[in-house]
């Protein structure tokens, strides 16, 4: 974040009727601005005593986070849309200021020359390293849009790239209707948090007790919530820090307890044999976490962001959902032995696969190509 940021004003033209995810596009910028360390608004009659840099902005448009942090940093850069209308300016000093407001108000069609133009693309980076993908910046027209569309535009945007198979291709059709439903009746993605909370806690006394299908399908209703209330707190931009520690620290911390609480379930005549599974399966567990973070602490980039290779195994990897499969498949099969014996060889398998991945990046490193990732590399449709 620039330094410079808290000396920039911005002002807004314009509304829409359309509420995406429950939030006027007048408070959507006004959040977005605030995240990326713009809190002054100005009127457009305070521009004739602001005296310094401001950027003007329609809001019946929707830009992602990632477009109006952009915006941000760029003095002297006007933002086109695709149809051609320039939707954002930013202005360096006062007489700048008054320019971009004229030129997003169309007041004065020759302000353009003013500013350099750029498109959404070439403004805004299409790597989202936080959400591990690649995506075109969203900048999209409100006036006479289907609000669903928009809402759809937003989620989908708001979703991680790089995930297990269950996140990816089952969860976000019902995500997406239970984010829209939350938002609706102002729901917190921490009241969501809570819940899933209390999914951990039921889910561990279940299995606890050898009721392994009520337990799992307590432990999916967790993983469910586990994503709807990142993709509602993203969508609503009302996600905080403390939010974001209280929902990793569940997501790192409960897995183990499941593990043995399986454990624990199949009874002492089944489980003493199984006792090396367990402790390969939470060994494991912890021992796959510090890969990942020795290879961000080393490489500066995620393991599974790497390679495309990296990316696919990331669908199939022994953490939670695809271990939570192959215990839900064993559990209708009554076998919960077997699939914790199926998990435990599952851990060491992918324990391999990233002790050779990581091995191979210090290679790559030694030989003066330190790992990139993949998804940094321009999007193909960016060459127009």
């Amino acid at each position: 974040m620039s330094a410079d940021r808290a000396n920039i004003a911005y002002c807004l033209i314009g509304d829409s009727d359309i509420r995406p995810f429950h939030l006027s596009p007048r408070e959507r910028l006004r959040r977005s601005l605030l995240r990326a360390g713009i809190e002054t608004e100005i009127s457009a009659s305070d521009l004739e005593t602001w005296d310094g840099p401001a950027i003007a902005l329609r809001a019946d448009y929707v830009m992602d986070d990632g477009l109006v942090a952009a915006m941000a940093d760029a003095a002297g850069i006007a933002l086109r849309s695709e149809s051609g209308h320039i939707v954002a300016a930013h202005g360096i000093d006062r007489a700048g200021a008054r320019k971009a407001f004229a030129v997003v108000a169309e007041l004065e069609d020759v302000a353009a020359s003013d500013f350099i133009v750029q498109d959404a693309v070439t403004l805004a980076s299409t790597y989202r390293k936080a959400l591990r993908k690649r995506a075109r910046p969203i900048l999209a027209h409100l006036d006479g849009a289907d609000p669903v569309a928009i809402e759809r535009l937003l989620f989908d945007g708001s979703y991680k790239g790089v995930t297990d198979l269950v996140t990816k291709y089952v969860w976000p059709l019902p995500a997406f209707a239970v984010t829209r439903w939350c938002a609706r009746h102002r729901i917190s993605p921490n009241a969501v948090t809570w819940v899933s909370l209390g999914c951990v806690i039921l889910a561990t006394v279940l299995f606890w007790h050898g009721w392994f299908l009520l337990g799992l399908a307590a432990a999916w209703a967790m993983c469910f919530l586990d994503t709807v209330d990142g993709k509602l707190a993203r969508c609503t931009l009302t996600s905080t820090k403390l939010g974001d520690v209280f929902d990793h620290g569940i997501d790192l911390l409960h897995p183990p307890f499941w593990y043995y609480a399986w454990f624990a379930g199949l009874g002492y005549a089944v489980a003493e044999p199984l006792s090396w599974a367990l402790w390969v399966v939470i060994l494991g567990y912890v021992a796959g976490r510090l890969q990942e973070g020795l290879f961000i602490w080393r490489f500066g980039i995620e393991i599974h962001t790497w390679r495309p290779i990296d990316s696919w195994f990331r669908l199939i990897t022994a953490r939670r959902n695809p271990n939570l499969l192959i215990l839900t498949v064993a559990a209708l099969a009554q076998a919960p032995d077997k699939g914790l014996l199926l998990v435990a060889w599952w851990t060491i398998i992918s324990f391999a696969f990233h002790s050779l991945r990581i091995g191979q990046a210090f290679q790559a490193q030694m030989k003066g190509q330190p790992p990139q990732s993949w998804l940094q590399a321009p999007m193909k449709t960016e060459a127009a």
